[in-house]
C-alpha cells in the first residue's frame, strides 16, 4: 500500500488544482476582481522631511561623481526614520544607488541623475539576469529586502548607455559590437544557463568584470511597497524597471524611452499585487513584459506573477505592448490590461504571451479590455509556446479574455497562435472586436473552447478559428 501513497497524493493534488480552475463567463467577473485588487495596492507614505543631496556634497555639474553623496543622504534619511532624498536642478553623475527602507528618492523638475559608464561603479550584488539568479553588477538603482521605497518627481533618470557604453556587450553589430573591442555577453549567458541547469547555488554564480552581463536600471528585489511616479527613464543598459519577488508595487505617470538591446520598459518578475497606470513606453524590446523566472530557477522558486493591473498606458515602439513571458516558468495569473492605447509601425504585437516547453508553468486569467490599437506588425493577439528551445515542461495557457478591441491600421494577423497538441490554448474568448487593415485574419493550430462574439476583420465577421 505504501508504494501507492505518492501516486494517490499526486492524483488528489491534481484533482484539487483542476477544481480551482474556473474560466470567466462574463467580463463582470474580472472587472469585479480589478475593483477589489485596487483597494489592496497602496502607495507608501513617507515622513515629511527632506534631505537635499547638495547638503551632503553633491555637485550637479554632470562631471563630479556623486556616489558617496547619494549614499550618505540615503543612509541618514533612513536612520532618522525616512523622508525624501531630494535631487535639485542640475545633472548629478553617480554610480549605483542603493535605496533603503522609508526613503523616497525625489527628482525635482529640471534634475537629472546621470549614471556612470564605468562598470567599477556598480558593486556585485545578488540579482536576476534574464530570469536567472546570480551575483552580478548592481542595477543602477537597487534595493534588497527593503520596505516603503520610492523614486518620484519630474526629473530624469539617464542610464547613459549607447553603442559605445553597455549596449555593445549584447554582441550585436547593430549596437556597436565588433571583434576588435572587448565585451560580449554570450559566453557568460551560456555559463549562467549551465549553472542554473546544474542548480548551482545562486550566490556561487559570480559574474561581473570580464563577463559582460549588463545591469538592469531599477531593480527592487524581495521588497515591499515600491512606488514610482512621474520620472522620465531613458538609455538603460538593459531592462528598465524590474521589480523582482516584490509585493505591492505601484507605478504611475512614468515615461520610459529607451531603444537599446533588451530595453524592456516594465518587467515585474514573480511579483504580487502590481498596478501600473497612466504611463508611456517607447522601447527597444517589450513595452511591458510580465515574468516569473526562467526554467529551473523559475520552477524551483515557484512564485507566479500574480494580480497585475496595466491601466491607461500608451505603448509606441516595442516587440509587444502587453506581454507575458518569456521567463515565465513560475506561471502567471490574474493579469488585467484595461484602457490601454498602442500605435506604432514598429510595435510587433498588442497582446503577446510567449513561453516554451523549457519553461513550463500555467498562464491563466488574462483580461485584455477596452484596448485601442493603431498599427502593429505581426499580430494583435499572439500566443507562442515555441518561443525558445523545447524541453520537458509543456506550458499551459487558459482563460484568455479579449473584449472591446479596436484596430485601425492593422498588421499581418488578427490572431496568431502556436501551441502544443497536448496543451492547446484553452478558453479563449473574444467579444466586440473590430479590426481593419489586417492582411490575414488568423493563423492558429491547437486551440480549445474558443468563443467569438461580434468580431470582425476588415468588415467581415470572424466566427471561428480553425487550424
Amino acid at each position: 500500500m505504501k508504494k501507492y501513497i505518492p501516486f494517490l497524493f499526486a492524483l488528489v493534488l491534481s484533482v484539487a488544482l483542476s477544481a480551482q480552475y474556473k474560466p470567466w463567463t462574463s467580463a463582470k467577473q474580472p472587472l469585479k476582481e480589478i475593483k477589489a485588487l485596487k483597494k489592496q495596492i497602496k502607495k507608501p507614505e513617507f515622513r515629511k522631511v527632506d534631505y537635499l543631496i547638495t547638503d551632503f556634497g553633491a555637485v550637479g555639474d554632470g562631471k563630479t561623481k556623486n556616489t558617496e553623496a547619494f549614499k550618505k543622504a540615503i543612509e541618514k534619511c533612513n536612520a532618522e526614520g525616512g523622508g525624501r532624498v531630494v535631487v535639485p536642478n542640475g545633472v548629478f553623475l553617480t554610480g549605483a544607488i542603493y535605496l533603503k527602507s522609508n526613503v523616497n528618492l525625489h527628482l525635482s523638475d529640471g534634475s537629472t541623475i546621470l549614471f556612470s559608464q564605468d562598470s567599477n561603479d556598480y558593486p556585485i550584488v545578488f540579482t536576476r539576469w534574464e530570469g536567472m539568479e546570480c551575483m552580478n553588477y548592481s542595477s543602477l538603482i537597487y534595493a534588497y529586502e527593503e520596505e516603503n521605497i520610492a523614486v518620484t518627481g519630474k526629473g530624469t533618470l539617464d542610464g547613459n548607455s549607447d553603442n559605445d557604453n553597455w549596449w555593445f556587450w549584447c554582441g550585436a553589430t547593430k549596437y556597436g559590437y565588433n571583434e576588435s573591442r572587448p565585451g560580449r555577453q554570450n559566453p557568460a549567458r551560456a555559463k549562467l544557463h549551465e549553472y542554473m541547469a546544474q542548480r548551482k547555488p545562486a550566490r556561487e554564480r559570480v559574474f561581473g568584470d570580464g563577463w559582460y552581463l549588463r545591469p538592469n536600471f531599477v531593480q527592487p528585489y524581495k521588497s515591499k511597497n515600491f512606488y514610482m511616479a512621474d520620472v522620465l527613464v531613458k538609455n538603460s543598459p538593459m531592462w528598465n524597471l524590474n521589480p523582482v519577488l516584490c509585493e505591492n508595487v505601484l507605478i504611475e505617470r512614468v515615461k520610459v524611452i529607451s531603444h537599446g538591446p533588451n530595453n524592456d520598459g516594465f518587467d515585474p518578475e514573480a511579483c504580487k499585487n502590481v498596478w501600473i497606470k497612466d504611463s508611456y513606453f517607447d522601447t527597444g524590446d517589450d513595452c511591458i513584459a510580465i515574468k516569473s523566472g526562467r526554467d529551473e530557477d523559475g520552477r524551483d522558486i515557484g512564485r507566479p506573477a500574480e494580480n497585475h493591473i496595466i491601466e491607461n498606458c500608451e505603448m509606441k515602439d516595442g516587440h509587444g505592448g502587453v506581454v507575458i513571458g518569456s521567463e515565465i516558468a513560475g506561471g502567471a495569473k490574474n493579469i488585467y490590461a484595461i484602457g490601454n492605447v498602442m500605435d506604432s509601425k514598429n510595435l510587433d504585437r498588442a497582446l503577446r504571451i510567449k513561453t516554451s516547453s523549457s519553461r513550463g508553468g500555467i498562464i491563466e486569467n488574462v483580461f485584455f479590455y477596452n484596448t485601442k490599437v493603431g498599427a502593429y506588425k505581426e499580430a494583435a493577439i499572439r500566443f507562442n509556446m515555441h518561443y525558445e528551445k523545447p524541453g520537458n515542461h509543456i506550458p499551459t495557457m487558459r482563460n484568455i479574455w479579449v473584449e472591446n478591441l479596436t484596430v485601425d491600421k492593422g498588421g499581418k494577423y488578427a490572431v496568431f497562435s502556436d501551441a502544443y497538441e497536448s496543451s492547446p490554448v484553452t478558453d479563449f474568448t473574444m467579444i466586440n472586436a473590430k479590426m481593419v487593415g489586417v492582411q490575414i485574419p488568423y493563423k492558429v493550430d491547437y486551440m480549445k473552447n474558443v468563443t467569438l462574439k461580434n468580431v470582425t476583420v476588415n468588415g467581415l465577421p470572424l466566427t471561428e478559428l480553425k487550424p
